[in-house]
């Protein structure tokens, strides 16, 4: 989306060119020979064939609607198009990949066609936009216009449209003088987009038999039930149809989902199960697993979801109730449900703590120390802290996360789903959720193997990225600089940062979107895994923030790892939506030595908004806010568990750091449904201060605030002074309702 500055600039531009076409004839004949370019014919002899502009990434102003996206302009059918709001000015973008010398553009029209018009080509796509062909007497059709310029982004801007409806195109394409030579952030040779999946994604349809399904599905759990911190990771995907007969139990590091636009196109006549047989009914380690964007009918009536941290449940469809524990109540610590419809009741059990958003439930039974609503149909009234509900009637901004799925003739493309600001519900109730839909020929299909430097080109060259299942060694900074670029992985891919560098950084632009990966701190101490935003960032990004969906960050567990902080947000307007930093407290290489981290947040940006959030074990404060304007709902900690002594854990004559710290300079911020945790078992005896420390400000305000000792430390406050103190004599919650 182009802020105002942006349309500030394009003003500018048109009110300079009237004034120097009014100070002469001389003047006047340059621009017309500038816009215009040379005779058709000899544009015509050096043109190139090839549609340069064929399957890459599109944007647009806007859309009339999730079947009119930007994309289908650039996709090669003469059936599908895109269509703008019905109103003026509106543009479509198309990002080369490369500085392309551009000599010819076709527009094939719809009846709902331009007036007035300008192409235009830019070096960024931001700025910088110069006109390369104009006119106030458009005929709609196909235009066939020859050109002279040269850009890696290039735009049809429509100023005045030919009817009451919207700019409709059919196809947008480009030829070259030549193939193009690399843009400035390139470093190689062109990388096409799409590809296979690999042998990790296992798609299946409703041709198969429900024998051949239940064995692979089998097969996968085998592998992966106790499969912890292994390397292998799976993706089970179903094609559009009924499933009949299946119980889909899954272990570590697997996900399943359905390949529909729409929940119900994928019906799951069975159960899709986790349980902790492994652990002898203790869920408090089922990490790292999925279900998403499927409906299912238990045979039970009720499905088994007995999961903690980084097993989220998103965009299902359950025909039934659900339950988040063992059959035997064995101990459950934490959970995510988004975008969900549940008929039945959903049943806790032991669940100590849970986040369910902008969903819809039959109803909810119970809860251990608080379970937290935002956005959520059918959710109980807030009660905290008996029984322990926590309910915000709208989640204040959200946005879900893309998807893979099957169009009509049978090929992938991602689907992005569309900003929602005080939103409640699922985004599918009446029909397809609102969005844009981005064909994977516009993605650089990543594989285990390839390097930071092949991703980087890829992107720098304006594709998208998806991740297929795997373990892939960060060598150096995969950059996200394109704005609205989409970064998605399948199956728990795991990005591990090498050398001691950032994993990944994300540029301070609009729209990026980043999903579905585990960041894995590397034996060299990183500064962090995951950056979005440079330091000093400072631009709006209100309309169309970047959004981290299902990140996990982890630092050890695998092996011996170190990183300062595992993620730190500097862009303005961020969206957090579920993530998980770990500083594992078991496992390879656990140790206070040997997988040392500071922090596993730091929020610097402004009107940042957490939705989701679970940082457990870090050496100092978990998550420390800097930026104004914040906002968490649902926040999930242990504080470490290994701190060698009262005196090793201490700063300016404070025994601890908080879980949740909101810096002093901070003037607004508000939080709902917190809850910190101590088991010290290197030595009991320490006594944390307090969990949370806050500025006393009346517009720093936490709602629902909890500690518990879990038998080994204590906690002497809930928040700054207040609050009684957890002690390890009754593992029970005590609760600060409101503060200040």
């Amino acid at each position: 989306m182009q802020g105002s500055s942006s349309t500030a600039r394009r003003t500018g531009r048109r009110r300079s060119a009237l004034a120097a076409a009014a100070s002469g004839l001389a003047v006047v004949l340059t621009y017309v020979v500038a816009v215009i370019g040379p005779p058709a014919t000899a544009a015509a002899a050096a043109c190139g064939t090839t549609n340069v502009a064929l399957n890459r990434p599109a944007t647009a102003s806007s859309a009339e609607n999730s079947r009119l996206s930007a994309a289908n302009a650039v996709d090669g059918s003469a059936t599908t198009r895109w269509s703008s709001a019905f109103s003026d000015p509106q543009w479509l973008q198309v990002d080369l990949g490369v500085s392309t010398d551009v000599c010819e553009v076709v527009l094939t029209w719809q009846t709902s066609y331009a007036r007035s018009f300008q192409l235009q080509v830019s070096p960024d796509g931001v700025g910088n936009w110069s006109s390369i062909y104009s006119t106030t007497t458009g005929s709609g059709g196909t235009q066939t216009i020859p050109v002279t310029g040269t850009g890696r982004f290039l735009r049809m801007y429509g100023t005045t449209r030919a009817t009451g409806y919207g700019y409709s195109i059919y196809e947008l394409a480009v030829h070259g003088a030549s193939a193009g030579t690399p843009s400035p952030t390139s470093s190689g040779p062109p990388v096409p987009g799409g590809g296979d999946l690999g042998s990790n994604v296992v798609v299946f349809d409703p041709s198969m038999s429900s024998a051949s399904i239940q064995s692979k599905l089998d097969q996968v759990f085998a592998a992966q039930e106790t499969n912890q911190f292994g390397t292998q990771r799976y993706a089970l995907l179903f094609k559009p149809g009924s499933y009949s007969g299946l119980n889909a139990q899954l272990g570590f590091y697997t996900s399943i989902a359905g390949l529909g636009q729409h929940p119900d196109d994928v019906q799951i006549h069975g159960d899709i199960t986790v349980d902790a047989g492994w652990m002898g009914g203790n869920a408090t380690q089922n990490f790292w697993r999925s279900a998403e964007n499927m409906s299912i009918y238990p045979v039970s009536g009720t499905d088994r979801w007995a999961v903690a941290q980084a097993a989220p449940f998103r965009r299902m469809d359950v025909h039934g109730g659900m339950t988040l524990a063992s059959p035997n109540c064995g101990w459950a610590s934490g959970g995510y449900i988004a975008d969900s419809r549940i008929s039945g009741t959903v049943s806790p059990c032991s669940q100590q703590q849970w986040y369910t958003r902008d969903s819809q439930v039959g109803g909810w039974n119970g809860g251990v120390w608080n379970v937290v609503f935002s956005g959520v149909t059918g959710a109980p009234a807030n009660t905290f802290p008996k029984p322990p509900y926590t309910v915000v009637d709208k989640s204040p901004v959200s946005r879900e996360k893309p998807y893979l799925y099957t169009d009509s003739a049978g090929a992938y493309r991602v689907f992005a789903p569309s900003l929602r600001t005080n939103s409640s519900g699922v985004t599918w109730a009446n029909g397809n959720t609102a969005g844009t839909s981005i064909p994977l020929t516009q993605f650089y299909v990543a594989h285990p193997g390839d390097s930071a430097a092949t991703i980087n080109n890829a992107l720098a060259q304006g594709l998208n990225l998806l991740f297929t299942p795997g373990v892939y060694h960060v060598g150096q900074t995969i950059n996200v600089t394109r704005p609205d670029t989409v970064v998605l992985g399948l199956g728990f891919p795991t990005l591990i940062a090498d050398n001691g560098v950032t994993a990944m950084n994300v540029a301070d632009v609009n729209g990026v979107r980043v999903a579905g990966l585990l960041f894995d701190a590397g034996t060299t101490r990183s500064p962090a895994l995951l950056q979005v935003g440079q330091s000093g960032a400072n631009a709006d990004h209100a309309a169309n923030p970047i959004s981290l969906q299902d990140v996990f960050l982890r630092v050890g567990g695998a092996g011996p790892a170190a990183v300062t902080n595992a993620l730190v947000v500097n862009s303005n307007n961020t969206i957090i939506d579920h993530i998980w930093a770990w500083r594992a407290d078991h496992g390879a290489g656990a140790g206070w030595t040997t997988n040392p981290s500071d922090t596993g947040l730091v929020v610097n940006g402004a009107n940042v908004t957490a939705l989701g959030l679970f940082v457990e074990h870090f050496q100092k404060y978990n998550v420390i806010w800097n930026g104004n304007g914040g906002r968490t709902i649902f926040f999930q900690n242990e504080l470490p568990y290994d701190p060698p002594s009262a005196a090793a854990w201490s700063h300016d004559g404070i025994t601890g750091y908080a879980a949740y710290k909101v810096a002093n300079s901070v003037t607004s911020h508000e939080a709902w449904g917190l809850g910190s945790y101590c088991v010290f078992t290197t030595d009991p005896s320490i006594a944390a201060y307090h969990s949370f420390e806050v500025p006393n400000n009346p517009n720093v305000r936490f709602h629902d605030v909890l500690t518990v000792s879990l038998g080994k430390g204590s906690i002497t406050h809930v928040i700054n002074d207040t609050g009684d103190a957890a002690l390890p004599s009754s593992v029970t919650p005590h609760n600060v309702i409101s503060y200040p």
